[in-house]
């Protein structure tokens, strides 16, 4: 478990080598060929973006949990700008194909703004926000050590951290709001209202699910069984981070 103290950049926008890498950011940004029925799952980091690719996966199995059970959940809506996605988007046979992106607007695909690809956005409290993130970074790889609270803050004002800035994230993405292929969505309707979540995000993908379906998705997709579910709770990976430090999923 080390702790990098160097971050890359890439066009003004900081990231973690090990997660991420310039070349294949280019790639994402300006090759990368995005197809009509794509879905994107798109958040800034602890925004909710694990509940969404669980809750993905399990709207695709009809609320059959076999699924998340035995696949990691980065092998069933992988992350498009992990150093790793190649290979598993080479091997994707599903379709239509499900990502996981914590890319601002100004650096994602080019080729989705001309698509027809669907993308759903999450966004949570900035306050309670910067709390899970904080905790975060100390537990990550993919993070420098955060030293105090205050020191955070200070970064995180800044944007002076993997991804950039939370501000301007929520800007470049809520452009879209109003578009037929962009959806929105809050951490609190996750936390207060995940079956209506879940009706929701089956409507925007033209999803008919039944209730004893839906019943089944926000039972296997509730925030306890998702924590306690090795294949999402990034306990796989204990190489990239230390949950004895802190859990990937706190609250």
């Amino acid at each position: 478990y080390i702790m990098s103290d160097e971050y890359i950049s890439y066009k003004g926008i900081l990231f973690h080598p090990l997660a991420c890498e310039p070349t294949h950011l280019s790639f994402v940004e300006n090759e990368f060929q995005v197809l009509d029925d794509d879905v994107f799952n798109l958040t800034y980091p602890k925004t909710g973006t694990t509940w969404i690719m669980e809750i993905l996966s399990l709207i695709r199995s009809k609320g059959d949990p076999t699924w998340t059970k035995t696949v990691p959940n980065w092998n069933r809506v992988p992350w498009l700008e992990n150093v790793e996605t190649p290979e598993i988007i080479i091997s994707m046979s599903l379709k239509p194909r499900h990502f996981t992106s914590h890319l601002a607007k100004k650096i994602f695909c080019h080729s989705f703004f001309s698509s027809k690809a669907k993308a759903i956005y999450t966004v949570r409290d900035p306050k309670d926000l910067l709390v899970s993130l904080y905790y975060f970074s100390k537990m990550t790889i993919y993070f420098k050590d955060p030293g105090t609270f205050e020191e955070f803050l200070e970064l995180f004002l800044k944007g002076d951290m993997p991804y950039g800035s939370w501000f301007d994230h929520v800007r470049g993405w809520m452009e879209l709001r109003g578009q037929s292929n962009f959806l929105l969505l809050t951490y609190d309707d996750l936390q207060q209202d995940l079956r209506g979540t879940v009706v929701k995000i089956c409507k925007f993908l033209g999803k008919e699910l039944d209730d004893q379906a839906i019943n089944l998705v926000v039972e296997h997709a509730t925030f306890e069984n998702m924590k306690n579910n090795k294949m999402s709770n990034f306990s796989l990976l204990d190489d990239r981070f230390d949950l004895n430090m802190s859990p990937f999923m706190r609250k």
